[in-house]
């Protein structure tokens, strides 16, 4: 379900809702191009997406069922042309409108599932916390015991 279209806010026929959740979020690489941008704030997506893991940068997939986390801008025109430039629109990257937590739409850059086929999916759906420890189940049981205590001196 990939769109080309803007999604202009109510009201103000030049600016668009961008919704960001990697390499443009503030603090990483790539944030200067939201320079002078109005942060609407911070925001999940709906559990409907899926975020990949490319290395260098992510890719939200329009498909899915994690909530991704990011940030939301109201951007112009202008602005939306640069970030196509470096997001190699639409080439690489398409826009999409994807559905927020609050039900709201905005437009995000994702890939397709063919471009993004064997990466790391991001289970948390956050690129800050790609490299966090993942939950684990507590380990019991009576083999898990006897593995903790079976090397302890006595």
């Amino acid at each position: 379900m990939l769109a080309s279209r803007p999604m202009a806010e109510s009201g103000a026929a030049e600016r668009l809702r961008l919704f960001v959740y990697g390499t443009l979020l503030a603090g990483e690489r790539e944030h200067s191009l939201l320079d002078g941008a109005e942060f609407l704030g911070r925001i999940r997506t709906a559990p409907a997406y899926t975020l990949v893991d490319l290395g260098p940068f992510p890719a939200l997939v329009g498909s899915g069922n994690v909530s991704v986390d990011g940030e939301l801008y109201l951007i112009d025109r202008q602005r939306r042309f640069t970030i196509d430039v470096k997001k190699q629109w639409p080439s690489l990257f398409q826009r999409i409108f994807v559905t927020l937590a609050d039900g709201s739409q905005a437009e995000a850059y994702a890939m397709s599932d063919e471009q993004v086929r064997g990466k790391r999916r991001l289970k948390l759906g956050s690129w800050r916390e790609r490299f966090a420890p993942r939950p684990r189940p507590d380990a019991g049981g009576p083999m898990a015991e006897w593995a903790r205590t079976r090397f302890q001196r006595g």
